[in-house]
């Protein structure tokens, strides 16, 4: 399984672009997120070499045993295993508190703890389901990664927590929906496992929003009326204007800032992102079936998980929905089990017909497009010279904002150096001058790339890389050295662009 980032790659990169003046840290910061996610890529990619434990008592265990042994160890309830990484970027740490311990003195610790407790307790309680594979599966948390790491991710075992910059992100084990979100992506990989990739890429983030906000309603017992819908509210500081990473019932309002630009979700089917960046736009089109849930749930009033939310839960779950299920197909699985659950012509059934009808999506004829559409109607551009332009994109990531290096190697003095090594790559030479190194989608029943499983793909970053011979597109765990070292080079010579929606 791939890693899961919170923060989607278009804002850290907006932020390592445009904040020098304003963010400097933060800035830099970003720059250095980047670069430590690339080796954590690598890692996994390499078969995630974990480093040895350090256990209370002073002594070391090798850590892929203890993991494994920790993640294996199903029970039958809750079982929470916080570690602190200690400003390192080793993998856990030092387990510092276990399940049924007293809370200690440190905040981020407790935070951890407290945030794995109440997404455990939203399933466990809301839908009988016992943890993210429904047989125990402990839930096992890092914090204090890395020096001003600005993100989160879950990576099918554990989840890990940066401290923030303190000048546009705040400590994320403090956000509650952002927990919800990532834990709920492990749920999402043992029940539907949908393709990461366009509209159903989408809905595994629309899901994942859905129970990280239905966690925070359910821990502090909120009507959906009373909700305020936002995802990651409270991880930026004051600095910063906006109020979080998504807003659900109004999407493309959840910030307006100078440095981070302005919320890109669309919120309607005439505003839908037509994209190859970020798998397709999976963070950018999950707003259109956020708005019409938190739309039902607030028409419905009461507490969400015990109407809409079980409807989507028994949808998730259930034997109808498939991998490639779109958004037409969602809408018409949701509205078929609200009239089995609640009846035909229910304040249920009217509610989600009405909220699908004010988002434009016409259930059963949506638009979506399956990996293969995507695949073969991309091509290359090649540009004029010898070697021409060389592009590097990185999308994806729980944001999804969108990062371009553009370098003419025939104008550059690095001509010599790069020229030679872009010719001799292994670029395709099929048809449609595309390959994929694994961008955590299935396709033609095959798994996913190197690392891959439950769920491999979602939250974590893509690269695509473009010159005249042809385009590749990674998965960031799957890059192999040599277009990784590629890639590191142009990043070190050409200055970044942010494109995309929001950038306006």
């Amino acid at each position: 399984m791939s890693l899961r980032h919170v923060i989607p790659p278009y804002l850290l990169d907006a932020i390592a672009e445009r904040g020098g003046e304003k963010f400097p840290r933060a800035a830099r910061a970003a720059r250095s997120c980047q670069v430590s996610d690339e080796s954590c890529r690598n890692l996994r990619a390499e078969g995630l070499r974990y480093t040895p434990v350090a256990t209370p008592d002073g002594g070391a265990q090798d850590s892929e045993a203890a993991m494994h042994s920790q993640v294996t160890g199903a029970s039958a309830g809750v079982n929470r295993l916080i570690h602190d990484a200690q400003g390192t970027e080793t993998l856990p740490g030092s387990l510092v508190r276990s399940e049924g311990e007293d809370a200690v003195s440190d905040e981020a610790v407790n935070e951890a703890y407290d945030g794995l407790g109440a997404s455990y307790s939203l399933f466990a309680e809301a839908f009988e389901r016992n943890s993210l594979d429904g047989k125990g599966m402990p839930l096992i948390a890092s914090v204090h990664y890395g020096q001003d790491y600005d993100n989160a991710f879950f990576d099918g075992r554990l989840m890990v927590f940066g401290d923030g910059d303190d000048e546009v992100f705040t400590g994320f084990t403090g956000s509650l929906s952002i927990i919800g979100h990532e834990l709920s992506h492990g749920v999402i990989s043992h029940t539907a496992d949908l393709e990461y990739l366009g509209q159903p890429g989408a809905l595994s983030e629309h899901c994942a929003d859905v129970f990280g906000a239905l966690t925070e309603q359910h821990d502090s017992g909120q009507e959906a009326g009373d909700a305020t819908w936002l995802i990651g509210a409270g991880i930026f500081t004051p600095e910063v204007t906006g109020q979080a990473l998504r807003s659900m019932l109004a999407p493309g309002t959840a910030y307006d800032d100078d440095v981070l630009g302005k919320d890109p979700q669309p919120d309607h089917m005439d505003r839908y992102v037509t994209t190859d960046s970020d798998n397709g736009g999976v963070h950018l089109n999950s707003g259109i079936p956020n708005r019409a849930f938190a739309l039902a749930a607030t028409r419905l009033g009461g507490q969400a998980w015990e109407t809409v939310g079980q409807v989507w839960y028994s949808v998730l779950t259930g034997d109808d929905i498939t991998t490639r299920t779109d958004f037409a197909g969602f809408a018409a699985l949701t509205i078929a089990e609200a009239v089995a659950q609640f009846g035909e012509g229910s304040d249920v059934h009217d509610a989600l017909v009405q909220s699908w009808d004010a988002v434009g999506v016409t259930r059963g004829a949506g638009r979506g497009k399956c990996r293969e559409q995507l695949v073969s109607e991309e091509g290359s551009s090649p540009a004029s010279g010898e070697f021409g332009h060389l592009i590097v994109e990185r999308s994806g990531g729980i944001a999804g904002l969108l990062l371009v290096w553009d370098l003419d190697i025939d104008s550059s003095e690095h001509r010599a150096s790069i020229g030679p090594k872009v010719a001799e790559l292994p670029w395709p030479n099929d048809s449609a001058g595309h390959v994929d190194g694994g961008a955590g989608v299935k396709a033609n029943g095959g798994a996913a790339g190197i690392g891959a499983g439950p769920g491999a793909g979602a939250d974590r970053y893509v690269y695509a890389i473009e010159s005249r011979f042809g385009l590749v597109r990674f998965g960031e765990t799957e890059m192999p050295g040599e277009w990784k070292s590629l890639v590191e080079q142009v990043r070190e010579i050409a200055a970044p662009e942010r494109r995309g929606p929001g950038t306006e």
